[in-house]
């Protein structure tokens, strides 16, 4: 009786199988269906945090959603974080389309706020110059600089195969350094961590500005630097998906070999498109001095590079989706500084980080359930 009861259960097996298959190729809406999917079970998770740690998640997301978007002051309080997000967020995505994986953003940023910050502090443009000219000469020379710290790592990549993760990471450290070596040292003001403030020709234009002749304007911090990068991720669409060079740094991401039968020189794109990475994510660091702070200091991002990668990721490496997602992101890190602990919405970024990363099987790979055979 008992060794018929053990044959049986020995002998049975379950009626159902898992299959993971390839997929030759996916819906449209698959996408944007799994990083939602993705999304919302990341708030899940961060919502089972709070509640462990004692907080009402419920209440800890509905205060988020009305410190961010509940009036046109947050809002524009919130669209002033989302800045520096869509430039590093887009110099991530045009990187990792060519499956470049770019982990310097912030240390590309903090080189593009010392490049402008060159022209102003050791006069490379008179304090009298006019505000186009000094803003100009301000992005040029961030864009300058963020390409040049791009420039490293992919000549490295394209002529050593050097690790661009590596490079690029240790690149943050040193830039950390420099900047602070600036700001401590030859620029520091009455020996305090930060420069003199710039002049006024070199702060973008914020709404407020317009108050007296739009009294709703008053009090709105967003300035000029928000439409700034907005036109940067429009243009850097616009050469992924509609030029030839965008096809080509497609196709090396998608099928480097293809791309060398096909005569497109890998090792250049390698080098060209790490330096428009570092250049866009330069022009971050411009945009947040000009328009922010208005002057240098160690203490200028709470870690937009990095964040950069996941609003990357999340908006599937598409520069146009970056933008909408930076503005949550900036919603998540301006409500978030009223939470406690402190650390939940780095937390809540690092799980969302994870289930995308997580998600990525579903969208390369068939899961299906299927009856076994005899």
């Amino acid at each position: 009786m008992t060794s018929t009861t053990t044959d049986a259960r020995r002998s049975f097996r379950f009626p159902l199988e898992l299959q993971i298959e390839p997929r030759m190729d996916s819906p449209r809406w698959l996408a944007p269906l799994v990083s939602l999917v993705a999304v919302l079970l990341a708030l899940v998770m961060g919502a089972v945090v709070l509640a462990l740690v004692g907080g009402n998640p419920f209440r800890a997301y509905a205060h988020i959603a009305g410190a961010a978007f509940g009036s046109l002051g947050v809002f524009s309080d919130t669209l002033v974080k989302a800045t520096p997000l869509i430039f590093t967020g887009t110099a991530c995505a045009v990187a990792f389309k060519m499956k470049l994986w770019n982990i310097g953003a912030e240390g590309q940023f903090f080189m593009g706020a010392l490049g402008a910050s060159i022209v102003i502090l050791a006069g490379v443009v008179s304090e009298d110059a006019s505000r186009f000219v000094t803003l100009l000469a301000m992005a040029v020379a961030g864009a300058l600089f963020g390409a040049a710290w791009g420039f490293i790592p992919g000549i490295l990549k394209a002529r050593l195969g050097v690790n661009e993760i590596i490079t690029t990471l240790m690149l943050n450290y040193i830039a950390f350094a420099l900047v602070n070596y600036f700001i401590f040292g030859i620029w520091s003001e009455g020996g305090f961590q930060m420069t003199r403030t710039f002049q006024r020709a070199a702060w973008f234009p914020r709404l407020s500005d317009l108050a007296e002749q739009f009294p709703i304007m008053r009090g709105l911090t967003t300035h000029a630097g928000f439409i700034f990068a907005v036109v940067v991720a429009i243009i850097a669409w616009y050469i992924l998906f509609r030029s030839l060079w965008g096809y080509e740094i497609r196709l090396i991401g998608d099928n480097p070999r293809a791309a060398k039968y096909a005569g497109i020189k890998i090792t250049r794109n390698t080098v060209l498109v790490l330096m428009l990475s570092g250049g866009i994510a330069g022009l971050g660091g411009m945009s947040e001095i000009s328009g922010v702070i208005h002057r240098l200091q160690s203490s200028i991002s709470p870690g937009y590079g990095f964040t950069g990668i996941i609003i990357a990721w999340l908006a599937k490496l598409n520069p146009l989706l970056v933008i909408p997602v930076s503005i949550l992101f900036g919603g998540l890190i301006l409500a978030g500084r009223e939470i406690q602990p402190a650390g939940v919405p780095r937390l809540i970024q690092g799980i969302i980080l994870f289930m995308l990363i997580a998600s990525e099987v579903f969208l390369r790979y068939r899961v299906r359930l299927v009856r076994r055979t005899a």
